[in-house]
């Protein structure tokens, strides 16, 4: 078919294979890569991924996959978009990785960038010589909710209704969504990717609720309800700080951010007058269990690569984030790590020399 699209997803972890199978199912050719061999063996002796869904919008059953690989040369080898379904800790590696294969007009979609990997990932492909005319995007959060039963099997709780995406530059954002809606209609177009990096809500929710409980995580190997207990009123003026310092680092760039309560709204119908209040409101947080320990992605994943680049953001646009650097500060004494020096920071994102105008230049037009 001339308008065939055809699929290579990056990551073997529960969105990963989520999204494979789900692709498979829909009839579209995939492929799926991993880094280690282990996670593919049972996929690749069965042929494919067994999704189990109670969802009546979403088909299940066995998914075949003819490509399941650790060589990233033949997952992506005529393919038209690559979707890389991995922690954000690894944007970096993956964009090593590509480089040197990539191949004119393909679309690499991070699924979520989190903040700032998008552009993680285009300067990294660049400095390795890649001038190849590819596009380099990501999502706001993650299409799907789901978890892996096995290597070989998942379970899709739901698919979120509308996920924003933003490329680089801008203008190409409606060319990518045309492309990927033939497969999901659920992905919409976002303003740019500086607003999908800072509509980042996982940053506020996730490391300091980790923080501040540290103490009772240990004391019950996690056994309370996340959001609904762990989300104190104390506990929910940090976040509205936090918050706060946020959207303001966004306003400073030229760019809006929605709030939390905006966001609660938006995804979930959850209002309230304050964050407490919302988060309370929302019964899609009922039974979510916290992390059985701190060592935990809530820490080691979004404090380096969403509460750090926030902060470098931050000091460029000449903003102070104190609450949000004393949760870095808690986090990296509690797991011995310096999140600030390993984290995302300006540089890594290739816009340490860039002014604002420069940067709103770029991020709009893509325009160095």
């Amino acid at each position: 078919m001339e308008n065939e699209i055809k699929f290579a997803v990056l990551g073997a972890g529960h969105g990963g294979t989520a999204m494979a199978g789900h692709l498979s199912l829909m009839g579209f050719d995939v492929s799926l890569y991993n880094r280690g061999k282990e996670r593919l063996r049972s996929i690749q002796q069965l042929g494919g991924i067994e999704i189990i869904t109670s969802c009546e919008t979403i088909p299940r059953g066995f998914a075949p996959l003819k490509i399941v690989t650790n060589d990233i040369k033949e997952a992506i080898e005529g393919r038209t978009i690559i979707m890389v379904v991995i922690p954000a800790n690894g944007h970096q590696y993956i964009a090593e990785q590509l480089a040197p294969h990539l191949e004119a007009d393909q679309i690499v979609i991070l699924n979520p960038g989190r903040t700032g990997g998008a552009l993680q990932v285009l300067n990294t492909i660049r400095n390795l010589g890649c001038e190849k005319e590819i596009t380099v995007c990501e999502t706001q959060t993650l299409l799907y909710a789901s978890r892996s039963v096995n290597p070989a099997q998942t379970q899709i709780f739901r698919v979120k209704n509308s996920i924003p995406i933003a490329a680089i530059p801008a203008h190409m954002t409606p060319n990518v969504v045309k492309k990927l809606r033939r497969a999901l209609p659920q992905f919409v177009s976002g303003d740019n990717v500086m607003k999908t990096s800072l509509d980042n809500i996982g940053a506020i929710f996730h490391p300091a609720v980790t923080v501040l409980n540290a103490g009772r995580i240990e004391s019950t190997n996690g056994d309370f309800d996340y959001y609904t207990e762990g989300i104190t009123p104390s506990v929910a003026i940090i976040l509205e700080k936090m918050d706060a310092e946020r959207v303001a680092v966004a306003e400073s760039l030229g760019f809006r951010a929605m709030t939390a309560r905006e966001w609660l709204y938006t995804a979930y119908d959850a209002v309230g007058r304050t964050l407490f209040e919302a988060i309370r409101s929302n019964r899609g947080y009922d039974g979510i269990k916290a992390p059985k320990t701190v060592y935990h992605r809530y820490i080691s994943e979004d404090i380096p690569m969403s509460l750090v680049p926030i902060a470098m953001l931050g000091k460029l646009g000449e903003v102070e984030t104190p609450t949000i650097d004393a949760i870095i500060l808690l986090g990296s004494q509690l797991h011995q790590v310096d999140y600030l020096q390993t984290g995302r920071g300006l540089k890594d994102m290739g816009i340490e020399d860039m002014d604002l105008k420069a940067l709103r230049q770029f991020i709009l037009l893509g325009n160095r």
